[in-house]
């Protein structure tokens, strides 16, 4: 038996209806959703906790239950920069600190439906303590590989939840290398990275993006690494555009850290296949991803949204946080990173322009 909406994307193959492989059985390829999230607004019940409202796009089965922090419904905030006005979503309201809750909220009920007890995840801090506390939530006993050179905060997050932190020294591959070995003898691996249901959460802040404004946003502004949470964003909003018969979908600008930034690379150079730039050592911690796992999907989104890739030296990212922080949004350096890009396009870009939040600085140090 298989699952229909879910597919590899090399050989087609239906995602088995039991067990939890992390990729295709058959030849190792990539799952993905067949289509779009459907969204309808009849279908959106307040009556649910978190972003739970939304389950209808997730493609769930009803027997599946929530499981919840309260995740979603994060404040938009606008602020002026530059005499614009311009929303800031604060993702980092999430209730472990980041918009990786989004995801992990939808996996985390996923791999419970599907009689799983014990799960790994490898993280740069954000997805792990997200990941640990939507375990401990669910009843799932989590291990989470992480670099040895990840923040204090994070690491201590991630075992206050109950988890299990092995630190991995080298970088951040060799971690994600270390987690696929464990997760080939048999080990779930709650990858925010392979497993596509993540998307479906990361498509909720389209959703209430909307609802906060009133109407499409012109432009949505994002730190990029893997791309999963931009991939969402933009499915959301084209499931909403289709919803409501509309014209157009936002522009999306994805903003990566210059000393790794594979999707800048390739997005500036314009070639079907480079080699991606040896990785460096970046404050961004959180998009330091040298092999983005969905990135001929996340260039043709920025493509059919006519947006771009960015990309941000070093030196820009400190002056960035400080900058955010002065308006009252205290992040983390990955999460300033958008800074830099939204002052130097501010008067070319359409508006409405919403800049996401995505990690809180209370978790860098």
């Amino acid at each position: 038996m298989t699952d229909p909406d879910v597919f590899c994307t090399l050989c087609g193959s239906e995602y088995p209806i039991d067990g939890v492989p992390y990729h295709c059985a058959k030849c190792g390829g990539l799952y993905d959703f067949r289509g779009l999230p459907y969204f309808n607004q009849k279908n959106v019940d307040r009556s649910q906790p978190g972003l739970w409202r939304y389950r209808h796009t997730f493609g769930f089965s009803p027997d599946i239950l929530p499981v919840s922090l309260g995740e979603g419904n994060t404040p938009l905030v606008w602020a002026d920069v530059l005499g614009h006005q311009v929303a800031f979503k604060c993702e980092y309201l999430n209730p472990s600190g980041s918009f990786k809750d989004r995801g992990t909220a939808v996996i985390a009920a996923w791999l419970r439906s599907r009689g799983v007890t014990e799960a790994v995840e490898d993280s740069s801090g954000n997805a792990g303590a997200s990941f640990a506390a939507y375990a401990a939530r669910a009843g799932i006993r989590a291990r989470i590989y992480v670099p040895e050179s990840a923040s204090g905060p994070k690491r201590r997050q991630i075992e206050a939840y109950g988890a299990e932190l092995v630190p991995i020294r080298g970088s951040r591959a060799d971690v994600s290398d270390a987690v696929r070995s464990i997760a080939d003898s048999g080990v779930a691996y709650a990858s925010h990275a392979y497993n596509p249901h993540n998307i479906s959460g990361y498509a909720t802040a389209a959703y209430e993006i909307v609802e906060q404004i009133g109407k499409m946003p012109g432009t949505i502004i994002v730190p990029t690494g893997q791309g999963g949470f931009l991939l969402g964003l933009g499915r959301g909003f084209e499931a909403l555009r289709i919803a409501a018969n509309a014209d157009k979908v936002p522009m999306l600008i994805g903003v990566q850290a210059k000393v790794c930034a594979p999707l800048w690379a390739e997005f500036k150079k314009g070639e079907d296949i480079i080699e991606p730039n040896a990785p460096g050592i970046t404050l961004a911690e959180g998009v330091m991803v040298r092999y983005p796992m969905r990135k001929d999907a996340v260039l043709g989104l920025i493509d059919s949204t006519h947006g771009a890739i960015c990309a941000v030296s070093e030196n820009e990212i400190l002056p960035a946080r400080n900058a955010l922080a002065r308006l009252g949004f205290y992040v983390e350096p990955t999460s300033a990173i958008i800074w830099p890009i939204l002052v130097q396009m501010l008067r070319e870009l359409p508006g409405p322009i919403v800049v996401i939040l995505t990690g809180s600085g209370l978790k860098y140090g």
